[in-house]
């Protein structure tokens, strides 16, 4: 039996978003229902935002630090993480993680913060570290909570920044994305890895390569994300409701309530041609959150949205996909379109080397890829990263291009966890401004190619292939960008395959080679891989519909 079959076995045949007839009011986004959450405060999506796609760990936090180290008093300094490495540096001679945040809050900066509380770092988690960082932070003024309002083995893994002044409006600016203010993540464009590393599978040596990427908004957008951030603050459940969770905070002298955060600036100006639609994922919770009472799965839903117009060409960027239930969004797309095609960017080996973990994880990956294949046979390419001296590079981004009209950046990967488990964040993009490139409108449809999508497939393609960025007139079209990322992927793999003899050819994309679990593995660990590894934190009504 298939890993696929296996897995729909045991989490049943679902037709996810059959039933919901989506409102296109706008083409691209969520209406206020379609979001399905009446409780939050954030909007449907806002105009005129500048927003800027920072490619590499290396890249934000040279930016973050310009942007922390030049907040003021009173100036707010909002975030949020599923890790926190206090000693991860922020440029090559510049301050720490907890050293830029510190700094901010002695000079008078409003710094708040929500750390996830994590898992203790015996079983390979960060307790520890976030619990430092929040302690150095409270001790300099700040405030960051260790926040465990979440499912039983869920997480809070948004990762947001945001940045106001109502002094200076260059000040107004947020960061959303996948990158954790973290170790291992401080990369470059070379992928040879960040010196401050941490255990890794040995396949990706000894400081692993990493890719991942961040989004930098600027303009009325910036204060959706900052309500994301207050509606969390502001959510009165206790922290944690464990026993020992509450005496090592005694003992440690962590925050159990947060403050009153200061009233809101109005939006920031308008400062560019982008559309901005925020996405999250929240489960239903008891207490309920009070932002979103029976949890929130716009991610989810608008995903399904933008792939229902999709018509030429996906590519995605995805640290795990592995997902029956999210690969079957993608296949209705496949099947729906005969000349749709996809490329789809992952980790070569899972960043964990756990006996339980591993074994649930492949199974559903193998079964997401496979029906992935089904669905597009050869108009799927499953690719994964290597660096010019062939060692894997660690794929952490979470990004989606359709057509290079709608772009997706942010925190949730293609798994039923990200999309119904645990908090997430997600910029969705449309440019108002289109690509005058031919092809001017790839889908057909009117739609254009917009300039935000299509130039950061493109930067993401020819660093992928090895090009320079100027190199991209087979790249436009989306059928010759696929026939060309093929012929690089098929002269990458013969080299390798006829070993290595003779010159490397140019580009670091290889064909994804994934082992499909035993038979007995996959009878053993799809329980674990549905309850544990891809939890479900859908309603009950939802869950037995099977709709998000």
């Amino acid at each position: 039996m298939r890993a696929i079959d296996r897995v729909s076995s045991a989490l049943g045949r679902s037709s996810i978003f059959d039933d919901i007839d989506f409102d296109d009011t706008h083409p691209w986004f969520l209406t206020g229902e379609e979001r399905a959450n009446a409780d939050t405060r954030i909007r449907p999506w806002t105009d005129g935002n500048l927003c800027r796609a920072l490619v590499h760990g290396d890249t934000y936090f040279r930016v973050l630090d310009e942007h922390v180290a030049a907040a003021e008093v009173d100036d707010l300094v909002l975030f949020t993480d599923w890790r926190g490495d206090p000693e991860q540096v922020l440029t090559d001679h510049g301050p720490t993680v907890e050293g830029a945040l510190t700094q901010a809050a002695s000079r008078g900066v409003v710094v708040r913060g929500l750390l996830w509380r994590s898992h203790a770092e015996s079983i390979g988690y960060t307790g520890g570290k976030n619990s430092a960082l929040a302690s150095a932070l409270e001790e300099a003024g700040g405030e960051c909570v260790l926040d465990q309002r979440v499912l039983s083995f869920g997480s809070h893994h948004q990762k947001l920044v945001v940045i106001r002044s109502a002094e200076r409006s260059d000040q107004n600016v947020a960061f959303v994305g996948g990158i954790d203010l973290a170790r291992a993540r401080r990369d470059d464009i070379h992928h040879h890895g960040d010196a401050l590393s941490r255990p890794f599978p040995p396949e990706y040596g000894e400081t692993p390569a990493w890719h991942d990427l961040q989004l930098e908004v600027r303009g009325p957008a910036v204060r959706d994300v900052e309500d994301t951030f207050r509606e969390r603050w502001e959510d009165p459940a206790a922290l944690s409701r464990l026993p020992w969770h509450v005496v090592s905070d005694i003992v440690r002298r962590h925050r159990r309530e947060p403050s009153e955060l200061p009233a809101p600036l109005p939006d920031p100006p308008t400062a560019g041609t982008c559309s901005v639609q925020l996405l999250r994922t929240y489960p239903r919770r008891r207490p309920a959150y009070p932002f979103a009472r029976d949890g929130e799965r716009s991610a989810a839903r608008a995903y399904a949205k933008a792939l229902g117009r999709a018509e030429r060409l996906i590519y995605i960027e995805d640290q795990y996909l592995w997902s029956v239930d999210v690969a079957r969004v993608f296949a209705r797309a496949l099947r729906r379109s005969p000349r749709l095609r996809m490329i789809v960017v992952v980790p070569r080996h899972l960043d964990d080397d756990s006996a339980m973990t591993i074994p649930p994880a492949l199974l559903g990956h193998a079964a997401a890829l496979d029906l992935l294949r089904d669905a597009g046979a050869d108009r799927v390419l499953v690719l994964d990263v290597e660096n010019d001296d062939s060692v894997p590079v660690y794929v952490h981004s979470k990004v989606c291009i359709v057509d290079d009209i709608w772009a997706a950046v942010g925190s949730d990967n293609f798994n039923r966890r990200s999309w119904t488990h645990d908090s997430e964040l997600t910029a969705a993009v449309v440019d108002e401004t289109r690509d005058e490139r031919s092809p001017v409108d790839p889908s057909g449809l009117g739609d254009g190619a917009r300039v935000f999508a299509r130039d950061l497939r493109l930067e993401l393609l020819t660093e992928h292939l090895s090009r320079d960025p100027g190199d991209v007139d087979d790249l436009l079209d989306p059928d010759e960008c696929f026939d060309a990322v093929s012929d690089h992927v098929a002269r990458l793999d013969a080299w390798h395959d006829g070993g290595r003899d003779g010159d490397r050819p140019v580009g670091r994309l290889r064909t994804h080679a994934i082992e499909v679990p035993p038979v007995w593995k996959q009878r053993v660990f799809s329980v674990l891989y549905r309850l544990v590894v891809d939890p479900d934190g859908r309603p009950l009504r939802l869950r037995l519909t099977r709709r998000f």
